[in-house]
């Protein structure tokens, strides 16, 4: 991928407004990029790069990252900006950060914070910043899966009491105590409902809410891989604007 390049975009997206269950919405755009396959290649070619968040990845994503250049930052950070801003009452841009992902992690392998859904923020967010989320799928077998989205079924203070459990406990504790074997989590439980489904399709893109609970849907982790070109690879973005006062 030539981090130079400025026409790397679809120049006539189609932006698909998505309903979900409890009323927000998220949105999708296929065809996003006019060459997927040189994203692969860059992918391919910094192997080296991925690393386990963290260095161990013993919470948060279940697999394998790195961060883009700074000018390919800047050139989906402005893509963001002209088309999607305004759809989820974004403004004054704050920071931006994306990535080359693989999830790789087995199932048994999982701590418990990575076998439930998550929101993103990052901690000390100054109050009245919000961060959207993405995820562009840059893999050709769908049936690794996409994204699933939901909502709590308890109030806020119980379900920060479940996700904060998920950081503390081993797997036996919080499976003893939830009743949560580890595993991905691709559908509803006890404490969490499916409010959407964006299918994994390749060249798309999803933008939601970071506060939206979200996981990737790994139906098929026999399939999971380190290496790029057939693995589940996406671009991951997270930008934090300032919203308007409610």
């Amino acid at each position: 991928m030539d981090e130079r390049k400025t026409d790397i975009f679809n120049p006539n997206p189609l932006i698909q407004t998505v309903a979900l269950a409890n009323g927000q919405c998220c949105f999708v755009i296929d065809d996003v990029l006019a060459e997927p396959e040189r994203w692969v290649k860059f992918a391919d070619e910094r192997q080296t790069d991925f690393r386990l968040p963290g260095g161990g990845g013993s919470a948060g994503y279940p697999g394998i990252q790195f961060a883009l250049p700074q000018a390919a930052i800047q050139q989906l950070t402005e893509f963001f900006l002209l088309h999607m801003r305004a759809r989820l009452d974004a403004r004054r841009l704050v920071s931006a950060f994306w990535g080359m992902s693989m999830v790789t992690l087995q199932p048994a392998s999982l701590q418990p914070s990575q076998c439930l859904c998550h929101t993103d923020f990052i901690p000390g967010q100054a109050q009245g910043n919000g961060m959207t989320a993405s995820v562009l799928y840059l893999f050709k077998d769908g049936s690794i899966g996409g994204t699933s989205l939901y909502a709590p079924r308890q109030s806020r203070e119980e379900t920060a009491v479940i996700v904060r459990d998920s950081l503390a406990m081993d797997s036996r504790a919080f499976e003893a105590k939830y009743g949560i074997a580890p595993g991905y989590m691709n559908g509803p439980n006890a404490y969490f409902d499916l409010i959407g489904r964006i299918d994994a399709k390749w060249n798309r893109i999803v933008f939601y809410d970071g506060d939206i609970f979200h996981t990737g849907d790994i139906f098929a982790p026999e399939k999971l891989s380190a290496d790029p070109r057939v693995g589940r690879l996406t671009m991951n973005g997270f930008i934090t604007c300032t919203r308007r006062a409610k």
